[in-house]
């Protein structure tokens, strides 16, 4: 096979004094430190995790318990993808409870990417590199902080089934086209851009470790038709799910919604979402020495690369460019691919396979710095951030099961310093808008921002709840309820503003030690502060006192 018979470049030394390296202490490590980050820490600064865990919540049993039977209703023929964590919360839920395999989950999504990309490394590589504790810097990226939590999990299977994949190659065609129906199924269900991701790297290992099978016409027309053998089975399953089930993301809405990211400055930011977190910075000077490491590397001929998996890299990079940002009601789809292709390029390429022993132990010291300083960096900013998760915890405690409470917050004038990164990461995207939908499992309350979207999730919002309750939502502004123009704005998109005073019962004010961009901490009349915990604020809506007359602050000229 292509894969045994790759040539190896020896740089420096003979191949006597070439150093055996290790990597599995390092990834034993790094997966203990993932763990206990989940464990200690319940709800992190990952943007949807909160609004996942309330529908977790509520597909694991939930959902049955009052006052919930009349609000919430599961129909498996709104989607046929996107939905893996809500068919394992289903099957699972009741029997591990929903906290736990929430965790459980999110634990999923930090290490399955990087260690489904080290399974393929050493399947092409063999042996223990340390360049595969280098892929472990890419557990932590934009989507993972954003959340996307099926997507995470998917990028990891799509991984483990390529390395599967790898081992049909030159044995029965029949068992791999139906090895690629199977894994195809699998990812379609978990989420439709792993599926996509399967088939981009499934297509760089046909292509195996030289393209010099381009030169022939033989060779190119036998590559197709096993292109063309690979893409059939991986379409197939998408296809036959989509004529069952008929249902896409934004189904009913406004055209395509797209948003591009139309600029230079614009287009390196997205492609930077592969490794950014809280601090952009931060993340690219402990990235950095990983970059110089694979410069080094190719400077000196000691490193190895899968040339077919290079074009798939090539490709994914194309795409993170002409993407656009936004369409068919899901966000944020060019910061899919970014990811993908640092996933595939560092799994595609094996730098200084060949040192002595002083150079192992300065290579691995170098790679471990920078991969655990990441962690670091992370677990510093989770553990701020649970200040800001007792506070809403604590406020939520006055709510009472059956109320309806409307979500809104404190938009800053500017992001705050170093010591308040937790709240944003990547483009200045706040972490916390969707705390408050920890009403659902912690106070029995109706939040309308939970996560129902046709063509993405199962649960549905029967009426006349269903009224005041959006597929997804922000955390608007407090300005909303006092600026007539911006009430105006936004409700188009948010229909649970309307005749608010009387749908809702509470309004929970996040991110509010920092005063609003638009009315500073002006509240409404007829609203009456019960529970103020810093970062949260818990108002009663007084329904039987007439509001009093509009007085709008200054700050809401600004919204126009």
């Amino acid at each position: 096979m292509d894969r045994i018979a790759a040539p190896a470049v020896v740089a420096a030394g003979s191949k006597e004094t070439t150093a055996r390296q290790d990597s599995t202490a390092a990834i034993v490590v790094f997966v203990g430190l993932a763990a206990a980050l989940v464990l200690l820490f319940p709800f992190p600064p990952v943007l949807d995790y909160a609004n996942h865990y309330a529908r977790i919540w509520l597909l694991s049993g939930g959902i049955g318990e009052q006052p919930f039977p009349e609000i919430y209703a599961v129909d498996w023929n709104r989607t046929f993808t996107n939905v893996g964590i809500d068919v394992i919360a289903t099957w699972l839920g009741p029997f591990v409870g929903a906290d736990r395999l929430a965790r459980a989950l999110l634990f999923l999504a930090i290490v399955l990417p990087p260690l489904g990309a080290i399974a393929l490394h050493r399947a092409l590589f063999g042996g223990r590199h340390h360049w595969q504790t280098a892929i472990l810097s890419l557990g932590w990226c934009a989507t993972m902080i954003g959340g996307f939590i099926n997507f995470q999990i998917g990028l990891g299977m799509a991984l483990v089934f390529a390395c599967i994949d790898l081992r049909l190659q030159g044995r029965n065609p029949a068992l791999q086209f139906a090895w690629r129906l199977a894994a195809a199924l699998l990812l379609t269900v978990m989420h439709l851009f792993s599926l996509g991701f399967y088939m981009a790297i499934v297509c760089g290992l046909e292509f195996s470790w030289r393209v010099d099978i381009l030169r022939s016409k033989s060779g190119l027309l036998r590559l197709a038709g096993r292109l063309a053998l690979a893409l059939g089975a991986c379409i197939l399953p998408p296809l036959a799910l989509y004529i069952h089930t008929a249902a896409l993301p934004n189904a009913g809405g406004d055209g395509l919604g797209l948003v591009w990211n139309d600029g230079i400055v614009l287009i390196a930011l997205n492609l930077l979402s592969a490794i950014t977190t809280y601090v952009p910075v931060v993340d690219v000077v402990l990235v950095l020495p990983l970059i110089l490491i694979c410069t080094r590397a190719a400077r000196a001929g000691d490193i190895r690369v899968h040339a077919g998996l290079a074009v798939a890299t090539c490709g994914l990079l194309m795409l993170s460019c002409i993407a656009p940002r936004h369409m068919l009601g899901t966000g944020w789809i060019s910061w899919r691919f970014p990811i993908m292709a640092a996933l595939v390029a560092m799994a595609m390429m094996c730098p200084f396979a060949h040192l002595t022993r002083r150079q192992a132990l300065l290579l691995a010291l170098v790679i471990n710095l920078a991969v655990f300083g990441r962690t670091g960096w992370i677990g510093w900013n989770w553990w701020l951030a649970q200040q800001d998760v007792a506070a809403v915890e604590t406020v939520l405690k006055k709510v009472p099961a059956g109320a309806a409470v409307l979500p809104l917050g404190h938009e800053p004038e500017a992001l705050g310093g170093l010591a308040h990164s937790n709240r944003h990461f990547s483009w200045g995207l706040d972490t916390f808008r969707h705390l408050p939908t920890l009403a659902v499992p912690l106070s029995h309350a109706f939040v309308p921002t939970l996560f129902t979207a046709k063509g993405k999730q199962p649960l549905a919002v029967l009426p006349p709840w269903s009224e005041i309750a959006v597929p997804e939502g922000n955390l608007l502004s407090i300005g909303v309820l006092s600026c007539p123009a911006m009430m105006q704005e936004y409700r188009d998109f948010t229909p649970y503003l309307s005749d608010w005073r009387r749908r809702f019962d509470f309004i929970l004010v996040a991110n509010a030690d920092i005063p609003d961009r638009y009315v500073g901490a002006v509240m409404p009349a007829g609203v009456r502060l019960i529970e103020d915990a810093g970062f949260a604020k818990l108002y009663a809506i007084d329904k039987a006192t007439p509001a009093e007359p509009l007085s709008i602050p200054a700050g809401c000229a600004r919204a126009s």
